[in-house]
């Protein structure tokens, strides 16, 4: 089975795959590639509207970019909870799974000129049902492109596992990206990560620049992060925050300290701090009217918000969340988060392909894939 395209996988996970994905997607469509995106197998899904079930990314991909092609060959294998017991008891057989896979990429290939195949995780994952990146790519016949974190010693050293088990299956790593790399460092990692990949005669075909506003979560990354629904403010589940804050002070302190563009993070029983921020964001909509504080509220603690002050925050058309947690604890599950696009965040999409696109260099990577094709 041949075709042109490639094969997607990172070496981590939250490395920024499904960003790097969206940037390749819409730089081939700019020029002219009719396009084809597949995730052979898939772990997080959601359910569409036929009540079929996808993968959350093939939903993504196939909404943004209107892609024609059914879902059932865009995401022909999932795993949900259950399914590795199952396999390991023999009750799904790895030759049905890649027989499934390997249709959906025929039937597709036929349709589009060119393939990107997004892998799960990093090379590894999915070992277990037989099915990890290396040998999805060595059954599609197609050459992988690893997306590694924008460091320079430990990114290479991770490469470098992901590579080995590439080789394992004799699966030709084509190229490599670096994401979220930081400015300062930039043309310092580019120069001596290219002289580093010399020794597996490996090009590096981007470096991403670190953008902030990627990894900043929405009220609705939290819904799901805390595992609950808005209590306010339904129509900003897609505000985007600059900085996230726990308030433990005092009132007067706070009042000093309260910024646009804010999460703030406090005990649902600290009415003084959230009239304090309901006082501000009326302040601003007196002064300049249609302008907003931008912010989003965390509510914590064993007993949630009183009716009362709920009414307070609706009029004040703030969005806000309970989570019956500490507010410490609320606050390292935010930190540990990692903000993930989603389709219905159009702004962060739309940030992500600007990005990545612009720092990829195509004409090498179609090249590569031209002599692959040919070889």
């Amino acid at each position: 089975m041949a075709s042109k395209g490639f094969f997607v996988a990172s070496t981590g996970q939250n490395v920024g795959k499904t960003t790097t994905c969206l940037g390749l997607v819409a730089g081939l469509h700019k020029r002219n590639i009719k396009t084809g995106f597949m995730k052979p197998v898939g772990q997080e899904h959601i359910e569409v509207e036929d009540g079929e079930f996808v993968d959350k990314d093939v939903v993504l991909f196939k909404e943004h970019f209107k892609l024609k092609d059914p879902y059932e060959y865009m995401s022909p294998v999932l795993i949900p909870s259950g399914f590795t017991k199952d396999f390991l008891d023999h009750k799904i057989h790895c030759h049905d799974l890649k027989a499934k896979i390997e249709t959906s990429f025929d039937k597709l290939s036929k349709k589009n000129n060119f393939m990107v195949v997004e892998g799960t995780g990093h090379v590894g994952v999915g070992s277990i049902i037989q099915l990890n990146n290396a040998q999805v790519a060595s059954l599609l016949n197609l050459p992988v492109v690893l997306i590694a974190s924008g460091g320079l010693g430990s990114s290479f050293d991770e490469l470098t596992l992901n590579k080995m088990l590439c080789d394992h299956y004799r699966i030709k790593v084509m190229g490599v990206i670096l994401n979220r790399v930081k400015e300062e460092k930039r043309e310092m990692i580019t120069h001596y990560m290219k002289k580093a990949l010399k020794k597996w005669d490996v090009p590096l075909l981007g470096c991403i620049p670190y953008d902030a506003f990627l990894s900043t979560p929405t009220m609705q990354d939290l819904e799901l992060l805390f595992d609950t629904s808005l209590i306010t403010g339904e129509e900003h589940r897609l505000r985007h925050f600059e900085t996230i804050r726990l308030v433990a002070t005092s009132v007067d302190v706070f009042r000093e300290m309260i910024l646009p563009h804010q999460i703030i993070i406090t005990p649902a029983n600290r009415e003084d701090i959230i009239l304090a921020t309901l006082t501000k964001q009326w302040e601003i909509k007196h002064n300049s009217p249609g302008d907003d504080l931008g912010a989003g509220l965390v509510l914590t603690g064993e007993h949630p918000p009183r009716h009362f002050i709920i009414e307070q925050i609706k009029k004040a058309n703030i969005p806000m969340l309970y989570a019956n947690v500490h507010s410490h604890v609320a606050m390292q599950m935010l930190s540990n988060h990692t903000a993930k696009i989603r389709k219905e965040d159009q702004e962060k999409i739309k940030e992500a392909i600007a990005v990545v696109e612009s720092h990829i260099d195509f004409d090498s990577l179609l090249k590569l894939v031209d002599s692959y094709a040919t070889d």
